[in-house]
């Protein structure tokens, strides 16, 4: 029987960061983990360790302690902002090997790489009912002086959003009018080996509506708008956050997104430009954000999506091992 819900994350924040992310969803998510009998944790991916010496029967431990498949469930998807860098390979590994001795994990190891990249996943996605917006992938290496990414954005409109292809939480967004603000930018993102991605901009009126896709249903939406000055709708950048009914546009393409991704939670992202809707980008671990802690029915339906979510682990989980439900 499932006992606890572990997370595969890189502890490498700083302690003003943590205490943000705590207080922002981290903290929700313990509580509600609570509330259903379970524990919840973040688990840096070294404090795995894994004795093989019999294959057929691996044992595996936290932190020294040891887990099983059938008391224990990882999450499973990769973080790679530049101060996780470290940890990427080793997230990516040990996502295999913990699908190999046997746990579930809710976002299978196929999906991280998918799920990481913003262009493998539009790709992944070319055939959904919302076209994925136009998005041209650079890489910035050290031939960046022969300026051969201009190729690839020949048939790019400017101004363009530029941003990194898979960090999170909006970091490293700009905003590109011409070719050579693009090569300043690739410029400084081949510091880091970052590989960018180009995006038309479709203004600052965009909201981005996020789908809470829970077991295989659209559970809740919620809306970015851009902050006062911001050019993109994200929490970091002060976007105002509220709950909506599904629009009918996308309610048409739930049943895509649940075949196309059968898992038992992920969030799909759309852009809507004023006119049209465009995919932007799925989340397997899309973070549950509040949008305000003053309003009541609002927490609660905060906490809502938390719990319907755990419940479906806990569902899946068991489907997992074979029992019934």
């Amino acid at each position: 029987m499932l006992q606890r819900m572990l997370w595969i994350f890189p502890d490498r924040e700083s302690t003003r960061t943590a205490a943000q992310w705590n207080a922002a969803f981290w903290s929700t998510y313990a509580e509600v983990a609570d509330e259903l009998g379970l524990t919840w944790v973040r688990t840096a991916p070294e404090a795995v360790t894994v004795d093989a010496t019999d294959p057929r029967a691996p044992r595996v431990y936290v932190d020294g302690v040891p887990v099983t498949p059938e008391d224990t469930l990882f999450v499973t998807s990769p973080y790679t902002l530049p101060y996780q860098a470290a940890d990427t390979f080793n997230q990516f590994t040990l996502y295999a090997v913990l699908e190999q001795a046997g746990f579930y994990l809710p976002h299978p190891p196929w999906l991280a790489a998918l799920g990481n990249d913003k262009m493998a996943t539009l790709l992944f996605l070319r055939d959904s009912p919302i076209p994925p917006i136009p998005t041209v992938r650079v890489s910035a290496g050290r031939d960046l002086l022969y300026d051969e990414f201009l190729t690839a954005c020949e048939r790019l409109t400017y101004p363009a959003i530029v941003k990194p292809a898979g960090w999170a939480a909006s970091r490293g967004i700009n905003l590109a009018h011409d070719a050579h603000d693009v090569r300043g930018l690739l410029s400084l993102a081949q510091g880091g080996d970052t590989t960018l991605v180009l995006q038309p901009y479709l203004g600052r009126a965009t909201r981005d509506y996020r789908i809470h896709m829970v077991d295989g249903r659209a559970h809740t939406t919620l809306v970015r708008i851009p902050g006062d000055g911001a050019r993109y709708p994200q929490y970091s950048t002060g976007a105002k956050l509220h709950y909506t009914s599904l629009p009918e546009e996308l309610a048409a393409t739930v049943d895509y997104f649940a075949k196309k991704l059968p898992m038992p939670y992920f969030c799909v992202d759309f852009l809507h430009d004023g006119e049209r809707f465009w995919l932007s980008e799925v989340e397997p671990d899309g973070a549950i954000m509040c949008p305000d802690r003053t309003d009541p029915e609002v927490v609660r339906q905060n906490r809502a999506i938390v719990r319907d979510r755990f419940l479906a682990y806990r569902d899946w989980h068991t489907r997992f091992l074979g029992g019934a439900l």
